[in-house]
């Protein structure tokens, strides 16, 4: 393509991009924000015809060129940047951080996915592709850096980045399998290579993320939703605990954040949360607070941390001066 084919197309997808701003453009208006003469704007709207795109021309007082409605429209013209943060909004909202959307989510990225150009259309897929949810994500990342790391995860090559442990930063090398949006932040579920085992990292944390080209073969990963969520809400902490809870999944799942506890339904009234905290005793004054009927399933020594402070409850609610 010549130096003079180049600037006309790059007039052209101007010209599209002015009437996409505004329901109505007067020829002299275009012509003055384009710097071209009344008959190349002519021109230039026969090509966005040829192209597929219904632009409209009306005569008279009020008249002008307009974008029309189409059934058949072309390619969408989104630059990368456009293109990623649409997908990851979408993404986001189907994951759950919009409430009742996510159905219609889905079907504006499928729809989305139908209408980018080749080469955006498979960016885009990648990132889809390489997703899973066990509730929306919120806390802001970078999206070039999700895509890099989606990329990745559907190209299977090794991946590198910067990530604090014990005070400093460390390069991590890892075989990247997905991400994973959790109800306030981004997790790549990933095997790592030093380490060799998998490991979830926080992507506002990596720094330097960058696709190596060493290519691996894919190992029998676990369910990456379950295994973030799980390391999230009890493998960090000192202490895990499991209780059955008297009421339903439903009901628990909508009192405790996705990052704070696993629910799992045991029948219509019943479920089992599983749980990690710091001190044993801060598990069970949440499980107390959420006003259900419960049992203590594990750890056994959790049953006498019961014991211990249901006696001191007790005493507190005993009447007495109390030295008053």
């Amino acid at each position: 393509m010549d130096a003079d084919e180049r600037g006309t197309t790059e007039r052209v997808l101007t010209l599209l991009g002015l009437l996409q701003q505004r329901q109505v453009w007067t020829g002299p208006e275009l012509a003055g924000r384009l710097g071209v003469t009344a008959r190349t704007v002519r021109r230039d709207v026969e090509r966005l015809r040829a192209l597929g795109y219904p632009v409209q021309a009306s005569q008279g007082v009020g008249g002008g060129y307009q974008l029309g409605p189409g059934q058949d429209l072309p390619p969408l013209l989104f630059d990368d940047e456009e293109a990623i943060a649409t997908a990851v909004s979408l993404l986001v909202g189907a994951g759950g951080a919009v409430a009742d959307a996510g159905d219609a989510a889905l079907r504006a990225l499928a729809k989305l996915d139908r209408v980018l150009p080749v080469r955006l259309r498979q960016e885009v897929r990648a990132l889809s592709e390489s997703v899973d949810s066990f509730d929306g994500g919120r806390q802001p990342v970078d999206p070039g850096v999700l895509m890099t790391l989606a990329r990745a995860c559907r190209d299977e090559v090794e991946a590198g980045f910067g990530y604090p442990s014990r005070g400093e930063v460390r390069e991590r090398r890892v075989e990247p399998y997905r991400l994973v949006a959790s109800d306030r932040r981004w997790y790549l579920l990933a095997y790592d290579l030093d380490r060799d085992d998998w490991r979830n990292f926080r992507v506002d944390r990596m720094t330097g993320v960058l696709a190596r080209t060493w290519r691996f073969r894919p190992r029998e990963a676990p369910d990456a939703a379950t295994f973030v969520q799980e390391n999230v809400a009890m493998r960090v902490y000192r202490h895990q605990a499991r209780f059955l809870v008297h009421a339903s999944e439903d009901t628990v799942r909508a009192q405790i954040p996705a990052s704070a506890a696993v629910v799992r339904g045991r029948g219509p009234t019943r479920c089992e949360v599983l749980s990690g905290a710091g001190s044993l005793d801060f598990v069970l004054l949440h499980m107390v607070l959420l006003g259900h009927e419960f049992e203590v399933l594990d750890p056994p020594e959790l049953k006498e941390r019961c014991r211990v402070l249901a006696a001191r409850l007790q005493a507190a609610a005993a009447d007495g001066s109390g030295g008053l």
